[in-house]
């Protein structure tokens, strides 16, 4: 089954990024999935998971530092719970406006892990929506946009550009994906 193909969408503007981890360990636990799609749960999951990850402490325990609820899911919170759902680190990446080949490469290459890839786009002054990235056909990208459920094909160009279609929103501005393996190793 095409968990990417199933309309699941947001339950509410501001759980994009909520959303977006659940789809995300779906696709890592296949038994999650079931309890999640038998229940018919996807959005109330997604409000759970909303509360989770702009709460006090992470799904480590460990502290973070306050996010208002009302400005969606923040990067770092993104970052540490797709790490413990796919038990590897994770790195937030900025798609720097003058070098996108560079944020592209980075979320190319996150894909390629066969791992969740979280992309922040938004406006040309500030990231306003997650995605979930996840390769395409013959080697392209693809996105699944949480507010519509649907599963959208990457335009490498308009990625550079800063003129993204299908997404909500135009303009690349974070890659939240695994660690390159050299930089785990410091090397």
């Amino acid at each position: 089954m095409d968990l990417l193909r199933l309309g699941l969408r947001q339950p509410d503007r501001r759980s994009c990024g909520a959303a977006t981890l659940v789809m995300a360990r779906m696709l890592q636990d296949e038994a999650y999935a079931g309890r999640v799609l038998a229940a018919d749960a996807f959005s109330a999951e997604a409000l759970a998971m909303h509360r989770r990850v702009t709460g006090v402490v992470d799904v480590t325990g460990r502290l973070q530092p306050p996010w208002p609820r009302a400005l969606g899911t923040p990067p770092w919170a993104t970052a540490r719970q797709l790490a413990w759902t796919a038990r590897t680190p994770y790195d937030v990446r900025l798609v720097p406006p003058w070098d996108r080949e560079r944020g592209l490469a980075g979320l190319r290459a996150g894909v390629a892990t066969g791992l969740p890839v979280a992309l922040y786009v938004g406006s040309p002054t500030l990231p306003r929506h997650v995605v979930l990235a996840a390769a395409g056909p013959r080697d392209g990208l693809r996105a699944w946009e949480p507010s519509s459920g649907r599963l959208t094909t990457l335009d490498e160009e308009a990625f550079v550009a800063g003129r993204l279609r299908g997404l909500g929103w135009p303009v690349p501005w974070l890659v939240v994906a695994p660690t390159p393996p050299a930089r785990r190793t410091g090397a």
